[in-house]
């Protein structure tokens, strides 16, 4: 894994964590965190590990785009405005097509462009006192790069609810809105995600990368004729899998499957 600069990443237990390290200005994204992150997962790819933490160092997850980075992206071009925001849709579609679970933990804030980081994510929990806000009509722009991603969360009228108001809203809110999982008290944050991750260490990896492509595929590519015979091809090539069959003789002999530790 490479050296980042606004990233740390450690891996525990098969659990790799990736945290925004900006808490000096709650981790508010720039091109250079960005830039790694899109890395960041890309090079997960080929890292065994069970699931994929992203969280925030300090009092928040994000706090959304970097003031000084903003400041600096009003004065571009047109050219260089459309290469900066196409580094905002790398980074979420990066980790929207990660072959590992995600999981977005939250905490503080999570304004604007930070929503798009969670929202990418397979799964997202938060705290009950987090703040959210899809905040950028205040300033007379869009969430255009998150978008794809919130709608699929969250669904047509309650993003537009959330887009066109640009209110705050607490973390059981956003749970009622569907933008996360699930919304707990502070220190049932972690105690939350190890609950998930208890179940996840029991699913056959390769079978979780193989449901990712699946829902990634059915959801976005595939019409239903044609999701007619690739979902009967994927189930044949799986049950015929080196995973695939232990996990039938596994169920029918008793036994765990080897890819669960003792």
């Amino acid at each position: 894994m490479s050296e980042f600069t606004t990233l740390e990443t450690t891996m525990t237990d098969g659990v790799f964590t990736i945290w925004l390290n900006r808490p000096e200005v709650h981790n508010a994204f720039n091109t250079t965190m960005l830039k790694e992150l899109a890395e960041c997962f890309k090079e997960l790819q080929s890292i065994d590990a069970v699931c994929v933490i992203l969280r925030g160092k300090g009092k928040s997850f994000c706090a959304g785009a970097d003031l000084n980075w903003m400041k600096a992206v009003a004065q571009n071009d047109y050219e260089t405005n459309y290469q900066e925001s196409l580094l905002l849709s790398t980074c979420f579609y990066a980790i929207y097509t990660c072959a590992k679970p995600t999981i977005a933990l939250v905490h503080g804030v999570s304004l604007g462009g930070a929503n798009g980081l969670l929202a990418s994510c397979d799964l997202a929990y938060c705290t009950d006192d987090a703040t959210f806000s899809l905040s950028e009509v205040k300033i007379g722009i869009v969430p255009a790069c998150i978008s794809p991603y919130v709608v699929k969360r969250v669904g047509e009228y309650g993003t537009r609810e959330l887009m066109l108001t640009g209110r705050r809203i607490s973390g059981k809110e956003a749970e009622a809105f569907h933008l996360v999982n699930k919304s707990v008290p502070p220190k049932q944050l972690d105690p939350t995600a190890e609950e998930t991750i208890r179940h996840l260490r029991t699913s056959g990896p390769a079978a979780m990368a193989h449901g990712k492509k699946l829902i990634f595929e059915v959801t976005n590519n595939l019409t239903l004729m044609e999701a007619y015979d690739f979902t009967a091809r994927m189930i044949a090539d799986i049950r015929a899998s080196d995973e695939g069959q232990e996990g039938i003789h596994a169920f029918l002999e008793k036994r765990k499957p080897r890819w669960v530790k003792e």
